[in-house]
């Protein structure tokens, strides 16, 4: 300490500068580096100068130097106040929790709400530059939502159908998110419609309004009830509804010309996978010429059998033996479009009448001339068709051919090919 009792000139200035002059200099936070310009000891004399510092985490507000003045007041103020980051934004469905705030070397933790997955850093810390660590997290929806179908689903076709009709509840997804869904797809036919027999794959996916997609799936099974196919007999055709051999289907059977059925005409697939009735056959018809009246004779072939009756005065006639040498190459012709042929030769009562190989009565045969009324003495041709009728007729011998086209435009006929061709009888 200087004791300056007696002033004299230039001792009192230099007593000031090496006493206590400004009051001791403290810094909260921080610390101060002094230096008197004399080397004396105290660092608040009059003239000392001072270096301001702050403690990490804190930053300084005011000069980085104070000098004591002559005042006896430091040259200005100084604060250490603690660095801050920038307020975090809170994380749409999310938040965060912190330690100290927002101030330096805090530590925030972000977490989501139920559904949504974290992206970014969990954890972030407030640095000494005032920024935070890491990045900012945010909540995304990344779970799918979810959706559930019903189970397999079987039905069985009802009688008569090859489809079945099949109902069921439309799923419901559910967001777990937000619980919000922004669009369902259906993949397959939609409930009430009819399926057809098999397997059928039904699928449905929803989105939700992140893009995240669920999906389900399930199985539509439709059985037919079947009895197994039936074929055709021989010499003769079968037709059926629906599948041919679906619970309920009926199959038609019916015998080429010519020939007579045995057996059920039609039969039924029934509940239990078996066929109703007995299966039918075809056997040649039997011709009766033992009858009494030509129209006895000639009602065995209605709707059965068409017919070519030749007539003529004598066997020798040149017109008679040569439509038999122009008819028998074409046997298949004939029976295929159901023909019979019955000869009539000679002039009552040496009159003779056949049909194949069966012989006629006399009295028969000149029944059959008076009733289609075909001249005794002349060469004839007269063709009936399946109803009886009397179509066409030919004084001269006709060739094959102008029969069948002449029986391929009869009503009947038209229906016979189209049976012909799904069963595949043809001619050579």
């Amino acid at each position: 300490m200087c004791f300056c009792e007696i002033p004299v000139p230039g001792l009192l200035s230099l007593c000031m500068q090496d006493t206590p002059w400004c009051s001791p200099l403290k810094v909260k936070h921080g610390y101060a580096s002094c230096r008197n310009p004399h080397g004396g000891y105290y660092k608040n004399a009059l003239g000392t100068k001072c270096d301001i510092r702050c403690q990490k985490g804190y930053e300084l507000h005011g000069p980085q130097e104070l000098i004591c003045q002559s005042d006896k007041r430091w040259s200005g103020k100084v604060v250490c106040k603690q660095k801050r980051c920038p307020i975090l934004s809170m994380p749409p469905n999310g938040g965060f929790k912190c330690i100290d705030g927002a101030y330096f070397n805090s530590r925030c933790e972000y977490y989501c709400s139920p559904g949504y997955q974290l992206k970014g850093d969990r954890i972030v810390q407030c640095m000494d530059n005032k920024v935070w660590s890491g990045r900012p997290a945010s909540c995304v929806d990344t779970e799918p939502p979810r959706i559930q179908c019903p189970s397999i689903k079987e039905k069985t076709a009802e009688p008569n159908k090859l489809t079945a009709r099949v109902f069921w509840e439309t799923p419901e997804g559910r967001d777990t998110a937000d619980g919000i869904l922004t669009d369902v797809i259906l993949k397959g036919l939609p409930p009430g419609s009819h399926f057809s027999e098999g397997d059928h794959k039904i699928q449905y996916t929803v989105f939700d309004r992140a893009g995240n997609k669920g999906t389900c799936k399930f199985l539509i099974k439709v059985k037919v009830r079947r009895c197994g196919k039936l074929n055709a007999p021989d010499n003769g055709y079968i037709k059926c509804s629906g599948d041919g051999d679906n619970y309920g289907a009926t199959c038609e059977f019916s015998c080429i010309g010519g020939y007579d059925m045995q057996g059920s005409p039609a039969r039924v697939c029934q509940f239990n996978s078996g066929w109703s009735g007995t299966e039918p056959t075809c056997t040649p018809m039997n011709i009766n010429v033992g009858v009494r009246t030509a129209a006895a004779l000639l009602d065995q072939f209605y709707e059965k059998r068409r017919l070519l009756i030749i007539s003529t005065p004598t066997a020798a006639n040149y017109f008679y033996r040569l439509q038999l040498g122009m008819l028998q190459p074409a046997q298949c012709g004939l029976d295929l479009r159901h023909i019979t042929v019955i000869e009539l030769v000679g002039v009552y009562p040496s009159l003779l009448g056949r049909i194949g190989l069966r012989l006629m009565p006399p009295a028969l045969a000149l029944q059959v001339r008076l009733l289609l009324r075909i001249p005794h003495y002349n060469f004839n041709i007269v063709v009936v068709d399946k109803h009886g009728v009397d179509k066409e007729r030919y004084p001269f011998p006709a060739t094959p051919a102008e029969l069948f086209t002449l029986i391929d435009t009869f009503p009947l006929r038209k229906e016979d090919i189209k049976l012909q061709a799904e069963s595949g009888q043809s001619c050579p």
